[in-house]
């Protein structure tokens, strides 16, 4: 796939993990004569229907196995989206889900800025014996094939929680240490929750993670150089999955 397939990929991903149901699928499938490599995708329609996080990778994947076939195909999809949600409300969403809310926040101003596919935010206390970690979180980022970015990498704005909303609202993973119950890090990932982005845990106790949070799968690591090295691999695989 040559760069300006793969960039239209990602631009029909996010408009289709916004809109799509299952009809939808169906009614593509017809239209470019993929109707059997749809239905019979191991995980595209079953995530869809159980809104599970890997679904918008599982999107990419579909439309990645199209544009091998048949690059042209994705020019039909992207025709249909247009006929079909002309007009369409920009929705940032991990998954799908049949009920959407549209809301304006009055605490903080919405960016004139995109949601950047690669790009990862990472939320954490900003504690020197925590730098060890930041950096091996940003390799396993760099490993595979994201930008990460904190906080303190920009200062675009007069108060450092529109920084953070903003850093938020461009991202498509964030990454949350929630080492030492940092009351500030419990609030991010609120936010990121709402924006409905795919949240990755992490955290050296357990226990330190909320009770709200505990059903999610935690990646808990060990702060010497042997945890920091498991968790580079284990956060890396994650990313890559997610990106499939």
């Amino acid at each position: 796939m040559d760069l300006s397939t793969g960039k239209a990929a990602l631009a029909l991903r996010e408009r289709i993990v916004s809109n799509f149901e299952f009809e939808h699928w169906e009614e593509v499938g017809l239209l470019t004569g993929f109707s059997d490599q749809i239905s019979k995708h191991p995980r595209l329609l079953r995530s869809l229907h159980w809104g599970d996080e890997d679904y918008s990778g599982n999107v990419l994947n579909i439309l990645r196995q199209i544009a091998d076939k048949d690059s042209s195909a994705l020019s039909i999809i992207d025709d249909y989206i247009n006929s079909h949600f002309e007009g369409e409300t920009h929705y940032i969403s991990a998954k799908p889900s049949e009920k959407r809310i549209t809301f304006s926040p009055s605490v903080f101003e919405i960016p004139n800025v995109s949601v950047e596919n690669s790009l990862v935010a990472i939320m954490m206390p900003f504690k020197a014996e925590l730098e060890p970690v930041f950096k091996t979180i940003r390799v396993s980022c760099n490993d595979a094939s994201y930008r990460a970015l904190r906080v303190d990498d920009i200062w675009e704005e007069s108060t450092i929680i529109q920084d953070i909303f903003n850093l938020l609202f461009r991202s498509s993973i964030v990454i949350v240490d929630f080492t030492g119950k940092n009351p500030n890090v419990m609030y991010e990932t609120g936010i990121a929750h709402t924006l409905g982005k795919l949240v990755i845990p992490i955290s050296q106790n357990i226990d330190d993670v909320p009770f709200d949070m505990k059903h999610h799968r935690v990646l808990q690591y060990l702060p010497n150089s042997e945890g920091l090295e498991s968790l580079k691999t284990k956060l890396t695989q994650k990313l890559k999955q997610v990106s499939l």
